[in-house]
């Protein structure tokens, strides 16, 4: 099924999750024991992030430096196809406007379609210390609404060169919202301006970035359908469980953690962890009773966080 149908056929909360491919070297079966922890919750669907490749640089023994090219992790395509064809649960395939050109999507796209793999997050992606080169007669997109419009062409089975009986993508697009703004955006109401452009480029769903105030979720909410935007908004979030965190997920993702959570952990961060899994509940027991009907769970490196809350809030 897609995304936008488990939401209009929800009779009761959904909670969906977004998992990171492991580094590369590392063994699928990382990610197996994470959907297995997650699969007695019954997940709609689960989100697959992309990442693309990126350059380093080493020294050998007589103090040559070269450049080397690398993917740090895994391909998206495969983990969905694991998750979906071994577990039976949708998957969404993040795909990137960055590091990865127009060609390679709609390449993608067949191929996710030949899994049976329907969902898309389309994503701008973060800069990276490598810039791919673009090969003569192909193209990239440079925004994510950019992106978007390719995969809703593809849906009407417009393809980037004349394809003989090709036939329509089946596709239902994701796009990011941030309760806090980009951090590119000078202001939310000009962020929103973008949202809405991804939104008319045919985008069916909206998942937000972390945050850790509902009230800025609410406030969100209430911009988006104030600019015109009636599709369905997924709230994201995420648990924290190392006091570390309160540096760096505001130094990646741009978001504020609220004074109270901060200063909870400052004063006991042995128990980050526990204090994180009652900040997230009592999130989701408001948002919950707002009447959100799908919650979205950022995981990393584990799910015993998340199947904490979840569990309590099966009770």
């Amino acid at each position: 099924m897609k995304v936008i149908e488990h939401i209009d056929n929800a009779k009761d909360p959904l909670f969906s999750f977004e998992i990171i491919p492991p580094i590369r070297g590392k063994s699928a079966q990382e990610i197996i024991d994470i959907v297995k922890d997650l699969e007695p919750f019954n997940p709609p669907f689960i989100d697959v992030t992309s990442h693309p490749a990126e350059a380093y640089y080493e020294e050998n023994t007589d103090g040559e430096v070269k450049r080397r090219v690398r993917k740090k992790r895994p391909g998206t395509i495969s983990i969905c196809g694991i998750i979906q064809n071994r577990f039976k649960i949708d998957t969404v395939a993040h795909l990137l406007c960055r590091g990865f050109t127009r060609e390679e999507t709609e390449d993608a796209i067949i191929e996710l379609n030949y899994l049976g793999i329907h969902n898309i997050l389309a994503v701008r992606g973060d800069e990276t210390n490598y810039k791919k080169p673009v090969q003569a007669g192909r193209t990239v997109n440079v925004f994510a609404s950019d992106l978007v419009k390719q995969l809703n062409d593809l849906r009407s089975g417009i393809y980037l060169d004349e394809i003989i009986n090709a036939d329509p993508v089946d596709l239902c697009i994701g796009v990011g919202g941030y309760p806090e703004k980009h951090f590119e955006a000078p202001n939310l109401k000009k962020d929103i301006e973008y949202l809405k452009q991804k939104v008319d480029a045919g985008a069916d769903y909206i998942v937000t970035q972390m945050f850790f105030n509902n009230a800025d979720f609410f406030h969100f909410v209430d911009e988006c359908r104030k600019a015109g935007i009636t599709v369905p908004i997924i709230p994201g979030l995420k648990i924290l469980n190392n006091p570390k965190q309160l540096t760096s997920i505001p130094k990646n993702f741009y978001v504020n953690i609220p004074t109270e959570l901060s200063e909870a952990i400052e004063k006991n961060p042995k128990h980050t962890r526990e204090i994180g899994v009652e900040w997230c509940l009592k999130q989701c027991e408001e948002l919950l009773e707002s009447g959100i009907m799908c919650i979205h769970y950022y995981i990393m490196s584990g799910a015993s966080a998340v199947t904490k809350v979840l569990k309590e809030l099966n009770k």
